[in-house]
């Protein structure tokens, strides 16, 4: 075997472990950070309001339980949503929602963020209709999802609002095109459009969403 084909092996060899540990890799980062970032909230808030509650470590640092405050934070994030359920408190919620609303400042933050979540997790969620879109070219479609099927406010009559994301980011446009322009995924699930969109069309459609969505979508006779 002679040394140029063994570096090319090497190469090739190489790229198939980049291709299996760089995905797990990657996913174990940010599945660490984001774990660290919420473990360490509540150390950070007890240390900064009751420093000798639990006392700092040879560097200065709020002592801390790994795992204790990511496990706290999660308790209280579903007590919260547990009692908001209730009338007083959603009362007390929905005041408090309003002043901020319209604090001069304020407001534009919260609600921006506020929407924000509530178009992925909430009552609200606008991420749900996956469609094909023709912006640039009437031949050409690229997958989007529509927000708002009404924009009357800004003078557009038979127009709908499409969030169109961006391949390899969380980024993305918002177009408004006509209704005719527009046409309705039923085939498969949203979240599986939105992970073709982002991936650039290189990752596979998962052939059970598209079974599931089809049963879905099917009319009863």
């Amino acid at each position: 075997m002679t040394t140029p084909h063994i570096f090319k092996k090497a190469i090739q060899f190489f790229l198939q472990g980049l291709i299996i540990l760089a995905p797990i890799a990657i996913t174990i980062y940010a599945v660490t950070a984001l774990f660290n970032f919420i473990d360490n909230i509540l150390p950070s808030l007890i240390g900064y309001f009751s420093p000798d509650l639990l006392g700092v470590d040879a560097n200065g640092n709020p002592k801390k339980i790994p795992g204790l405050g990511f496990i706290l934070v999660t308790l209280i994030v579903i007590l919260v949503g547990y009692i908001s359920s209730s009338f007083i408190v959603s009362k007390l919620v929905d005041l408090f929602d309003k002043v901020l609303e319209r604090t001069p400042g304020i407001k534009i933050l919260y609600s921006t963020v506020k929407d924000f979540f509530e178009a992925f997790a909430g009552n609200k969620r606008k991420f749900d209709k996956a469609v094909l879109v023709s912006v640039e070219a009437t031949d050409v479609w690229q997958i989007g999802f529509i927000t708002q099927e009404e924009v009357h406010e800004f003078g557009l009559q038979e127009y709908v609002a499409v969030y169109v994301p961006q391949s390899y980011a969380f980024a993305g446009r918002l177009y408004f095109v006509k209704s005719d322009r527009v046409r309705l995924l039923t085939d498969i699930s949203s979240a599986e459009a939105m992970k073709f969109a982002i991936s650039g069309g290189v990752t596979e459609i998962d052939d059970d969403s598209v079974t599931h969505n089809a049963k879905r979508e099917t009319p009863k006779a």
